[in-house]
């Protein structure tokens, strides 16, 4: 009995096998898998992204499922075995996905005809940061390891002031940007980075109070969030996906993403964050 359940078994992890790959191998698929990052729980990222979806869906003449993994890393994998068909990366989380799939970077938000942002270094008023010296020998937050204005950009913040991680300072990684946030609003750590657009929202949302928490420092400008797509795809398909992303103008579809429109860009737009890891010394193969 118990043999034949274990036949059983390995054959039906087969068969899913085998289904995954033919999956991943479509060029053309009937239901388009898009993967929105996740930075909020995925109920609400799948809830303030329905305008997208259905606007997806019209002008695709496809059916659209919204996908929206536990963290970064699992999203990587997702898009790596073909699970995947268009997902909305960070750009580090970008660039490792790239180095280890085959996929291509097609667009990025804009706003103010700029398809660049920044990341923010925060810190807790009453622990006495004013400024990133402060944050030596003190506790510092990051979002997710994957994470370009959650951990690539602030880290190297630090480092240019002289202050490395494990060293001058202890660093923990909560996962998301808000969580960073609402921990140094809470005093659970004297100063976080994430993204500064995402802090902005949070401040005029009332959810951090500039009483508490002080932008310490604002880094440069850095390429936007990417859309990228299987770059096995249909051409047709690809080529109507982007266009679809190009010319999108309605409100109720940017308003997630704060931005006015999709901008075209290229995977030679992201060097600058695989030139920012190789300061820092992080290993990307192993991220």
């Amino acid at each position: 009995m118990k043999k034949n359940l274990f036949v059983f078994i390995t054959l039906l992890m087969v068969l899913m096998s085998a289904s995954f790959a033919s999956a991943a191998a479509n060029p053309d698929p009937k239901v388009l898998k898009v993967a929105l990052l996740p930075d909020e729980s995925a109920s609400t990222v799948i809830k303030n992204n329905k305008a997208l979806k259905d606007y997806l869906e019209k002008n695709l003449n496809k059916k659209i499922e919204l996908v929206v993994t536990t963290d970064y890393s699992s999203m990587i994998e997702a898009i790596r075995h073909g699970r995947i068909d268009v997902a909305f990366f960070g750009p580090l989380s970008y660039v490792l996905a790239k180095s280890k799939s085959n996929i291509e970077a097609f667009a990025a938000m804009s706003k103010k005809g700029s398809a660049t942002y920044q990341a923010v270094v925060i810190g807790n008023i009453s622990a006495g940061i004013h400024s990133i010296a402060d944050i030596k020998g003190k506790h510092m937050v990051y979002g997710d390891q994957a994470s370009t204005s959650s951990h690539l950009i602030p880290k190297s913040m630090l480092l240019d002031q002289g202050l490395a991680a494990g060293k001058e300072y202890q660093e923990h990684f909560l996962g998301t940007h808000d969580a960073v946030a609402l921990s140094v609003q809470n005093g659970k750590a004297q100063a976080g980075g994430l993204s500064r657009p995402i802090f902005e929202s949070l401040v005029a949302k009332g959810v951090i109070d500039l009483r508490k928490v002080k932008p310490l420092a604002y880094s440069k400008p850095f390429p936007e969030y990417p859309w990228t797509m299987r770059s096995d795809l249909k051409p047709e398909l690809k080529k109507k996906i982007k266009d679809v992303f190009y010319q999108v103008k309605d409100v109720e579809v940017l308003k997630p993403f704060k931005a006015e429109g999709f901008t075209a860009m290229t995977d030679a737009d992201y060097d600058v964050v695989r030139d920012l890891a190789k300061i820092l010394n992080l290993d990307l193969a192993k991220m």
